[in-house]
C-alpha cells in the first residue's frame, strides 16, 4: 500500500478509536441493586446442617499417655463427654458424682453463700437488734456525759482560776526577787544570770529556815499552854 492510501486509512481508524473511547468514558458505572430485605431473607432461610456425632466410635483420650492434654484429664471433660455420648463414652456415671467430702463442702458453701429465706430473715433480725443495742448504749453514754457536764464545766473553771492565780503569784514572786536583786547589786540583773540564780537559792534557803523556826515556836507554845480541865 502506498503512503498516499495509508494516510486516510490511519486517520479513519484513529477517529473510530477516539469515538469509542469517548463513548466508553461517558457510560455510568454498573452498580448491582440488592433488594432491601434480600440479605435478611437469605439469612432467615439458612439452615445449618445437623452435627454428626460418632456415637459408635467416640473419642476416648488415653489418660495414661503423656501426650494427652491436661484439660482432657479433668472431671469436667469426663462429664461433658458422658453428656454427649452416654454409655458409649466408657465412663462410669458413678465416678462423676462428688465424693462425701466434696458434697459436704458444696452443702456448706451453699448454706454460707445462698442461705434460705428463714436464715436471711433471722440474720436481719439479729443485725437490727445489735444496731438497736449499740444505739441505746450510745444514747446512754451521751445522757451520762450531759449529766456530768455542769460539774466538768465547774472543774474546768476552777482549774483555770487556780492556774491564773498561780501564774500571778509566780509573777509577783519573780518581780519581788528582781527588785531585791536590784537593791542588793545596785543594778538590774538578768533573771537568767548566775548571780540572780544564786540569790534566789539563798532567799529560798532563808525562807525554809524561817518556816522551820515558825513551826518549832508553834509547837513549843502549844506544849506550854495548859490543857483545860475536863467537865466533870
Amino acid at each position: 500500500m502506498s503512503r498516499k492510501m495509508a494516510a486516510p486509512v490511519l486517520a479513519v481508524r484513529t477517529g473510530i478509536l477516539f469515538r469509542s473511547f469517548k463513548t466508553f468514558t461517558t457510560l455510568k458505572p454498573f452498580i448491582p441493586v440488592i433488594p432491601q430485605y434480600g440479605v435478611l431473607t437469605h439469612t432467615a432461610n439458612y439452615h445449618a446442617k445437623p452435627l454428626k456425632l460418632n456415637l459408635k466410635d467416640p473419642y476416648i483420650p488415653d489418660k495414661t499417655s503423656e501426650k494427652t492434654p491436661e484439660w482432657q484429664l479433668t472431671e469436667k471433660f469426663d462429664r461433658k463427654r458422658y453428656g454427649r455420648y452416654g454409655d458409649a463414652s466408657g465412663i462410669d456415671p458413678a465416678t462423676l458424682w462428688p465424693t462425701d467430702e466434696k458434697l459436704e463442702a458444696m452443702i456448706k458453701d451453699e448454706a454460707e453463700w445462698h442461705p434460705t429465706l428463714e436464715v436471711m430473715l433471722k440474720n436481719i433480725s439479729l443485725r437490727e437488734e445489735e444496731e438497736a443495742a449499740k444505739r441505746r448504749a450510745k444514747e446512754k453514754l451521751i445522757a451520762s456525759n450531759m449529766a456530768k457536764m455542769p460539774k466538768m464545766v465547774a472543774d474546768w473553771r476552777r482549774e483555770r482560776s487556780e492556774t491564773k492565780k498561780k501564774m500571778a503569784e509566780e509573777k509577783t514572786r519573780k518581780d519581788k526577787l528582781l527588785a531585791e536583786a536590784r537593791e542588793r547589786f545596785g543594778y538590774a540583773v538578768d533573771p537568767r544570770s548566775s548571780k540572780f540564780l544564786e540569790m534566789v537559792a539563798e532567799v529560798e534557803k532563808e525562807q525554809k529556815k524561817k518556816k522551820k523556826l515558825l513551826k518549832r515556836r508553834q509547837k513549843e507554845e502549844q506544849a506550854a499552854t495548859p490543857l483545860a480541865p475536863a467537865d466533870e
